[in-house]
């Protein structure tokens, strides 16, 4: 019988309380939140699909490397999958981190692409609407963590898991990249302890506020 390292031990002892066991609303509320998020999301493609196409062309043209750029990120249930992004980074942003750390500076990170500084102000996130089509994210939910984050919830904070994560949700609106991330970890829990579709009205709603106004 093959071996467990302690590490390894601990990751699976906790993954049991880390899965949930209950769905968050009904089945009737689930396939109304679905049935939203597919709607939603083919008009918003069919909307922005111009700008898209645009977005595509500019980085292209911008620096060598793919159009798109995927990160494994945690699901529903913990489980692991591919959110897209528009690739706003030089395609050797890794190795650059492990090389020299010491250059690379929040505000003026070279990493990043002239086409790249311009997406971030959240039009990078746009083909996380593929995502939604996949079923593997919700228009609203939490937000999606790294992988590693399953190791550094409390049991408290592993309630985010129960839902898909969001291209938008409450933590979100309530400060985004101004909080810090176990206050982002907080307000995700307290939409999923709160959620409602009247909920996801108003988080979209604020959330084309701040995209308009800011």
């Amino acid at each position: 019988m093959a071996q467990v390292s302690d590490r390894e031990g601990a990751r699976l002892d906790r993954r049991n309380w880390l899965v949930p066991r209950q769905s968050v609303g009904t089945r009737g509320q689930e396939s109304i939140k679905r049935a939203m998020d597919i709607t939603l999301s083919l008009i918003a493609l069919i909307i922005l699909s111009p700008l898209l196409a645009v977005f595509a062309l500019l980085i292209k043209i911008d620096s060598p490397g793919p159009v798109l750029f995927k990160h494994k990120r945690l699901g529903r249930n913990g489980e692991p999958f591919d959110i897209y992004k528009f690739r706003t980074m030089v395609v050797d942003a890794q190795e650059l981190f492990r090389e020299d750390r010491s250059r690379l500076v929040l505000q003026n990170d070279p990493r990043i692409t002239r086409v790249g500084r311009f997406l971030r102000l959240g039009f990078d996130e746009l083909p996380q609407l593929i995502n939604v089509l996949k079923g593997e994210m919700s228009i609203v939910g939490p937000r999606p963590d790294d992988l590693y984050a399953i190791d550094l919830y409390s049991e408290q904070e592993a309630k985010k898991l129960k839902m898909k994560p969001g291209i938008t949700g409450l933590a979100e609106v309530k400060g985004r990249n101004r909080l810090s991330w176990r206050q982002r970890v907080a307000y995700d829990v307290e939409y999923v302890e709160n959620w409602s579709l009247w909920l996801d009205l108003k988080i979209i709603l604020s959330t084309w506020k701040i995209f308009l106004y800011h």
